[in-house]
Parts: structure tokens; sequence; C-alpha cells
């Protein structure tokens, strides 16, 4: 074989990547425009991922539907074998394991020993804490005691989905069992949370590749959730923002207006108060594969104060308002669109790009040092 043949096919298989050099640079670049950065940042992503010591993730489940995992396993592109050998070493995951009972723990007291400090620690559920933790318990732990020993040896830690960033559904009024989220049962530790019913398997990927390649986490809000994903609201990215700005609304389901893909904000869309990029990413990279692009509104799963709390039909107050900053009625008569709406899409996508050079100018500068 020819070096020019031999060098090709080492750059359509990735260090003997078992998929194409071009899907794993696609998912690469994916997860870092999702997190707002630069092309040469998703390089660095893949020579990381392509490396001979992949990121460790150990994957802790508790009180949840496991919906999050499902959304990984739906992911395509690539497909959940390609990610789990090729992206990232997922050594710990009770819903993947072929082995079990003290075969499966013995795997995981080995790898906390082999990567102490430097593995990813992912918690998908809620953590029942009332009466001493007995409605959760695996290997005969509590999910309280199981989640505090993985955490105490990990490198970074995520909660993943809206049970595991601040209880979810399983601590919906009343709240039997006391359900809480990681951030607030391991107290005094960063635990980036990504909320969502599910989370977008992009967000987690993003985090993830980020603490393997440059040894830090993303920028977070108050509440540890990623600037990149979590900063805006949806109904400010939303595709159906401008029928809300003309005063176009679906009045109930089945009418003509939700037949013509009007805002339903009328019918108790929460995407004026939900901190989410679901419009901008879509799930299972569908197009439209989302509450709003199926036509049914957001209902805030995001948000502690507002999912499995406020109920679907309930309209919300504007938060966080952009331009035009005087809204047409919900029962305007008129259906044109007015020039300053049109002109949305200019400042949303300004501010998108300042975002990403903001993003870069500190990556760079953080790569920058790690090599000086």
């Amino acid at each position: 074989m020819g070096q020019k043949e031999e060098t090709t096919r080492h750059e359509d298989h990735l260090d003997g990547s078992s998929w194409g050099r071009r899907d794993f640079m696609k998912v690469c670049t994916m997860a870092a425009a999702a997190m707002g950065l630069p092309s040469w940042a998703a390089e660095k992503m893949a020579e990381t991922a392509a490396g001979p010591k992949k990121p460790s993730v150990v994957w802790l489940h508790f009180q949840e539907c496991t919906g999050c995992t499902e959304s990984l396993l739906r992911t395509s592109h690539p497909d959940v074998a390609n990610l789990i050998l090729d992206l990232i070493s997922l050594d710990y995951c009770e819903t993947l394991f072929a082995a079990a009972g003290y075969q499966a723990e013995d795997v995981l007291k080995d790898i906390m020993a082999k990567n102490a400090g430097k593995y990813v620690l992912i918690v998908e559920g809620a953590i029942p804490t009332k009466d001493n933790g007995i409605f959760c318990k695996i290997a005969g732990k509590t999910a309280v005691d199981m989640v505090n020993e993985v955490a105490d040896k990990a490198g970074a830690i995520i909660a993943i989905g809206s049970c595991a960033s601040w209880g979810g559904i399983p601590s919906a009024d009343p709240n039997p069992t006391g359900a809480q989220g990681a951030p607030q049962v391991l107290k005094g530790k960063t635990v980036v949370t990504l909320p969502g019913c599910p989370a977008n398997p992009y967000n987690l990927l993003g985090v993830v590749l980020q603490y393997a390649t440059f040894g830090s986490l993303p920028a977070l809000d108050d509440k540890a959730r990623p600037l990149f994903a979590y900063t805006r609201v949806i109904h400010e990215d939303c595709p159906r923002r401008p029928h809300f700005d003309a005063g176009r609304f679906v009045g109930k389901f089945g009418d003509e207006g939700h037949k013509l893909g009007y805002c339903l904000y009328k019918t108790g869309c929460k995407g004026p108060v939900t901190h989410a990029n679901c419009s901008l990413l879509p799930f299972g990279e569908v197009p439209g594969a989302w509450p709003i692009g199926i036509g049914h509104p957001c209902v805030g799963c995001t948000e502690q104060a507002v999912g499995f709390r406020i109920p679907i039909s309930t309209t919300v107050e504007i938060s966080h308002a952009t331009p035009p900053d005087t809204y047409a009625p919900m029962h305007a008569e008129h259906s044109n669109i007015g020039p300053v709406a049109a002109g949305v899409a200019g400042l949303v996508g300004g501010a998108l790009i300042g975002a990403g050079l903001m993003a870069s100018k500190k990556l760079g500068e953080g790569a920058k040092e790690k090599e000086e």
C-alpha cells in the first residue's frame, strides 16, 4: 500500500475510529457550535477524543424515567456505539451494562481508583432524601450515600436532566420522597446542571469534551447552567416569534391558527420564561423535534418554578423581553409582520456571533497559557 493511500485511510478513520472522519468531525463541530466555540476548538476536541486516553465517564441513575439516557441512545450521528467507543469512555452505566451485581460494583470501584480526580460523574435522576433516603437504594447503598461517594473523587460533576438538576417530576408537590437535585445534595461542590426533560445530548457532549480537552468547564449562570445553552429564553429564538409580534395566536388546539403554525402563547406556552436552546439545537438531528415544533406549547421543563408546577394551560408573563418592546394584543385582527419585528432576527444573530467571539477569545487565552 502506497504512502498516499495509507495517509488517506488514516484521515478517513481517525486513529482507527470505527466511523468516518467526516462524521467524527461533524459531531465535535456540533458540540462546539452548541457552545458558541470556533472551529479550532472542535478540532482540539476531536484530537482529544481520538487520543488513546478518552475521558472516563461514570453515569449514575436514581429517581428518573431514563429519558435522558434514551435521548442519548436516539442520537444517530453518531449512534450510541460510536459515541461510547470513539468520543468518551462510558465506563459505568447501569442502563447499558452487560455486567450486574458484584461484578458491576467492582467495576465502579476500579474506575474510581484508577481515575481519581479525573473522571466525569454524570448524575441522572433526582435523589430522595426523606427517611434517610430509603426510597432509592442500589447495591445496599442509598442514592445519597452513593452520589456522595462517587462525587468525592470525580474531576467534574454534571447533572443531566431536570430531575438531577433540581428534582424534576419526583419533586413535584407534595414530594413524598423528599426528592432533590444533585446540587442540593452535593453541597459545596460545583455541579454543572443541564435541565431539560430530556436534556439535549449535544449540550452534554459539549461540556464533557471541553473538560476533557481544555481541563475547564463552560461559564455557568447562577443555577450552574452553561451560559451557552441557557442564557436566552425560548421565546427569543422561537420560530413562531414573528406570529407573536404580529398578534397571531392559536386560540385552541386544532383551530385554523394551530394549523397555520401561529404562536402558542395563548394556549399556555412557557417559552417566555424558559431558559433553553431547544429551538436552536434539534433533538435526534430531526428538525422540529421539540414540543413547539410539533404544535405543543413549551411546558417550562428546565425551570424549577415552572415545570410540573404551573398548569400547562396557564399563560405566563413575558420575561427577558427583546425588541419590539411593546407587543401586539393577543386578539389583534391584523396579520402583517412589521419592520421592527423583522429586525429581531438580525439582533439575535448579532448576539450569538458576539457570544461566539468572546468564547473564542477566552479559550484562546486559556490555550496559550496552557502551552506556556
